[in-house]
């Protein structure tokens, strides 16, 4: 005590806590940032969540990254059968506990393991609230999977949610969204705040709901996937001024050459690399949506062009040409639908201008 008031001592925090990545859980069970653990507090938030899944009583669900078990209780009422995938060796224990010995453990399958690295079974819904640093790799694995689900709702930060639900024009829209609606409808369900987890994370979360295409939208993977590249690389620009720049005609111009050499049509490369689309490795993936141009200020930017001292090479009017028949010369990415995508791509094509 000084000056008449008593000095209060600051409480002494607990190990795992403070500025570290962890913070208490009160079965003893220290949550990791590091590892995008952020448990689900909110019970009436987990309900909507069940309730909005749509989930029959015959369903096998699939969750990844069930954490403690609050989810994972609700969809065992819901479900006949849930399959829970887990990395974490201490939550898989957690699980195990709260459900020995209770009329739901018959139904509750555990897989310990990186969900990326892990051969999914078969399942008909995937509900999930996932650690953030694995979103795009494991939408494009979900969308990969064979047999094909019925949905998943999956839990992810809102900005991320937000691209994979936009439309042309708007400003998230990007090759990560052209990609994903490729392959599945996606709708947002709702906002989630995020003083609904513990430990809260820095930004709040959307639920959305996805549903593979079917039947699939089949495109030649790799055509497709540098296709999308380029057209995004600047997608405020005109595509007319994207397929002008030098570096661009170059690349195209050789693919052209070199299949012309080879004597190969369009015709005859119909069925090669068709399929799946899957992009890449995981930290491809991860950047798909960070590799955008989003800055619409340099619309009318000069472009370099490839021209040597004024001439018009004869492939760069072949490339224009396409643009042209298609109405597409003025148009820009950041405002195409997916059925425009897929209908240039198939113009090129048929002009035997390759991506790939």
């Amino acid at each position: 005590m000084a000056g008449g008031k008593i000095r209060k001592e600051k409480p002494k925090k607990a190990k795992g806590t403070g500025t570290g990545t962890s913070a208490p859980y009160q079965g003893g069970i220290s949550f990791h940032k590091s590892k995008g653990q952020h448990i689900l507090k909110n019970p009436m938030l987990v309900d909507t969540i069940v309730q909005k899944s749509g989930i029959k009583s015959t369903d096998t669900i699939l969750e990844i990254g069930p954490g403690t078990g609050n989810l994972t209780k609700k969809l065992l009422e819901a479900g006949k059968l849930v399959i829970a995938v887990e990395v974490d060796p201490r939550m898989v224990l957690e699980l195990q506990r709260r459900f020995q010995g209770t009329p739901h453990s018959s139904r509750l399958k555990v897989i310990q393991g990186d969900v990326l690295k892990t051969e999914l079974p078969y399942f008909d819904i995937c509900v999930a609230n996932i650690p953030y640093q694995i979103s795009s790799p494991l939408t494009f694995k979900l969308l990969n999977h064979q047999p094909s689900f019925r949905c998943a709702i999956i839990m992810f930060q809102r900005e991320f949610a937000m691209r994979l639900v936009a439309q042309p024009g708007d400003k998230l829209y990007c090759r990560l969204t052209v990609n994903t609606q490729l392959l599945s409808r996606v709708f947002h369900l709702l906002k989630v705040g995020k003083n609904n987890f513990r430990p809260p994370p820095k930004v709040d979360s959307s639920v959305v709901r996805i549903e593979p295409r079917k039947p699939r939208i089949e495109v030649k993977q790799k055509e497709w996937d540098g296709f999308l590249r380029i057209c995004f690389n600047r997608k405020n620009k005109t595509l007319g001024a994207i397929f002008r720049q030098k570096n661009v005609l170059s690349l195209l111009e050789k693919n052209y050459k070199t299949l012309q050499a080879l004597n190969l049509s369009v015709d005859n490369n119909r069925d090669a690399d068709m399929g799946s689309l899957r992009l890449g490795n995981a930290n491809e993936v991860e950047t798909m949506e960070m590799d955008d141009d989003d800055d619409g200020a340099d619309d009318e930017m000069d472009v370099e062009d490839g021209d040597a001292e004024g001439e018009t090479s004869e492939f760069k009017n072949k490339v224009l040409a396409v643009l042209k028949e298609g109405n597409f010369e003025d148009k820009r990415s950041s405002k195409l639908k997916l059925e425009e995508f897929l209908y240039l791509l198939s113009l090129f094509n048929k002009a035997g201008i390759h991506f790939s």
